[in-house]
């Protein structure tokens, strides 16, 4: 019976964590997986923008060995013509052995998953889920910490549309002693279905607050996010709130000097490149990241041993 990744939660703690280990296999003895997957295709059916996203499933599948069809934007799909999401799906199966869905509108890769014959990977749906962006923050935390229990988190920036955020609290809320400090402006707090079904429900400790400054003494995980344009209705609160928490050296004088600093990346303005080049700026080791736990997804989707 062929498994999909749509939500985080589809995945149960001890296969996340089984996956985590194949990944930093895989970092530790790359050799051992160059043909894992030969003869296997990857279809990448992304209906928005994506440089990460799209680019880091194609390279693992290449360095499993093996090969990637599909498309980067819905106007280079019959998508255009006016097909649905249901038929794409049946018609790719017919063509690869997994596919990896990115879409603007939520619940669309779920529809996929219905109607495909071959495993589906929900790559990011509206403001929805990212559950490969969400394991990638997984992998990149344990290799910073070594752990993914005992940890106060700061989510901070877009709260209300940031699908990373939702997916991380969710996968995050159901390891031991995790805290979350909630960043943001009023207006981009996280939604109510958030807070009232994966937080308060699951009684999870957590405070929200509209200050960077004071909640940093206290991180050991900061996971940044852009405000994101695409998400607004109205260009004069994007311009309003755009700039609310920006990330300078300065602020983070108070910070533990292991903090770890993630992003899901592309970054505007929301980190000042000055941190790049600290030794607790992770966001572009997470990217890496992204890579190996992708390469570790598809083979367990794909039942490959």
């Amino acid at each position: 019976m062929k498994r999909d990744l749509i939500d985080i939660t589809d995945l149960s703690v001890e296969e996340i964590d089984e996956l985590i280990a194949k990944a930093e296999d895989i970092i530790e003895h790359p050799e051992e997986y160059r043909e894992k997957c030969k003869y296997k295709k990857l279809a990448t059916l992304f209906y928005e923008p994506s440089t990460r996203t799209r680019l880091s499933f194609e390279s693992a599948m290449y360095e499993l060995g093996g090969q990637v069809l599909g498309f980067s934007e819905a106007q280079s799909s019959s998508a255009a013509k006016g097909e649905s999401v249901a038929d794409t799906a049946r018609t790719v199966s017919c063509f690869a052995d997994i596919i990896a869905m990115r879409h603007p509108k939520e619940g669309a890769p779920l529809v996929a998953s219905m109607k495909a014959t071959v495993p589906v990977i929900n790559a990011g749906d509206g403001g929805h889920h990212h559950p490969t962006q969400t394991l990638t923050d997984l992998l990149t935390i344990k290799r910073e910490k070594g752990r993914l229990d005992n940890l106060v988190i700061g989510c901070c920036g877009d709260l209300k549309f940031g699908r990373t955020v939702h997916s991380l609290i969710g996968a995050m809320s159901r390891y031991e002693n995790v805290r979350f400090v909630l960043i943001s402006p009023e207006e981009l707090r996280v939604p109510e279905s958030v807070r009232s079904d994966l937080l308060e429900k699951q009684k999870i400790n957590f405070v929200e607050t509209t200050s960077l400054e004071e909640a940093m003494p206290q991180l050991d995980i900061l996971y940044m996010t852009r405000v994101q344009r695409e998400r607004f209705f109205n260009e004069d609160d994007y311009v309003r709130l755009k700039d609310s928490y920006i990330l300078t050296p300065d602020k983070l004088r108070t910070a533990k000097w292991d903090l770890s600093i993630l992003h899901p990346l592309p970054r505007v303005n929301e980190i000042s490149t000055a941190i790049d080049d600290d030794p607790r700026a992770c966001y572009f080791r997470q990217v890496l990241c992204g890579k190996f736990i992708r390469m570790a997804l598809m083979l367990k989707l794909l039942e490959v041993e």
